[in-house]
């Protein structure tokens, strides 16, 4: 009896533990070379379209900002140019229309930041709170559409519509009204601007939002309703923490490529308002450099643009560190 006791309360032999799997350490070298590209050639055969294009529309014309070191002359190309140092830069400087330009870009860009950053924020707001999803799907593809568009095109339409000639001042003139020149008004162009861009690209901006608001939890709607919480507390407490990280990150990506007010969209009207309102600094590049055939010049303004944004793009991230935001880059060991 004593034995069998004994036996009983002697503990069950554990069960053999799986061998321990080869950890190894992150230090880029987890599998060899070779192992490595077995395994992921797919991805990188999938990479080499876009590589490419970043490669020669990117990154190779970086090389040709030598020109704003020389005086320039096509005939004789890049290397053959004699070099000037900064003295492309120091007549930069020197020109008025150069600072007319750039008070032009900065004007019209805060104005873009101001009114047309937050409008895909509410549109997405809208389209998340839609219940039908066909409601939902009109919604996004008429939104999406205009993206597609040319901007020849979205001009003309907006030509046709508030042009002089237009519908909307045919109208005036119908109930005996004067037109208004909404087109080609100098004091009001900024305006314009910022409709035409609207109107064209917020619906496509609206995606990354969208995207954004499926990935916030639903449970917290659900515990914020059932505590009393109305809509609007909920879109304060909840969802707009909830996408802070992107609209920062987006913030970020706008603020560094804030000069690039669009090309396109401003030399298609400067005539119809005039040099001193729709003259920004990709037009004047295109006009110093390639028609009045100073390249070094425009060079140089197209240089100078790229270290601002830099420094802008820099300083907003800092910006972003400093409240507690991940921003786009981070210091190495930033956690």
């Amino acid at each position: 009896m004593t034995a069998v006791t004994e036996e009983r309360k002697q503990p069950a032999p554990a069960p053999p533990r799986p061998p321990k799997r080869r950890r190894h350490r992150s230090t880029g070298q987890q599998l060899p070379f070779k192992a490595r590209l077995r395994r992921d050639w797919q991805m990188l055969v999938l990479m080499v379209p876009g590589v490419l294009f970043l490669l020669v529309f990117f990154y190779l014309p970086v090389l040709g900002n030598v020109v704003a070191f020389q005086d320039f002359q096509p005939y004789l190309g890049i290397m053959h140019s004699e070099w000037n140092g900064i003295q492309n830069f120091v007549n930069l400087y020197a020109n008025p229309d150069f600072w007319d330009a750039l008070r032009n870009t900065l004007i019209l860009a805060g104005v873009q930041l101001l009114l047309f950053f937050p409008v895909p924020l509410a549109m997405a707001l809208i389209v998340d709170s839609l219940v039908s999803n066909k409601l939902r799907r009109a919604f996004q593809t008429i939104a999406y559409l205009p993206h597609f568009l040319s901007w020849v095109l979205v001009i003309t339409l907006f030509q046709q519509s508030l042009g002089g000639a237009g519908f909307v001042n045919n109208l005036l003139r119908q109930a005996g009204f004067d037109p208004i020149p909404f087109m080609t008004n100098p004091d009001t162009f900024p305006l314009l601007v910022v409709a035409q861009l609207i109107w064209k690209d917020a619906g496509w901006a609206m995606i990354i939002f969208l995207a954004a608001l499926s990935a916030v939890d639903v449970s917290l709607y659900e515990a914020a309703a059932a505590d009393g919480a109305g809509r609007w507390r909920r879109l304060w407490h909840i969802t707009l923490p909830s996408m802070r990280t992107v609209i920062v990150l987006l913030l970020i990506l706008r603020i560094g490529d804030i000069l690039s007010v669009g090309f396109e969209q401003f030399i298609l009207q400067r005539d119809s308002v005039g040099p001193g309102a729709a003259e920004v600094l990709d037009t004047f590049t295109y006009y110093a450099g390639v028609v009045g055939g100073d390249w070094s010049s425009g060079a140089a303004a197209g240089l100078a643009k790229g270290v601002l944004g830099a420094l802008l793009l820099w300083g907003a991230n800092s910006l972003a560190h400093r409240l507690g935001e991940p921003g786009i880059f981070q210091k190495r060991g930033e956690s």
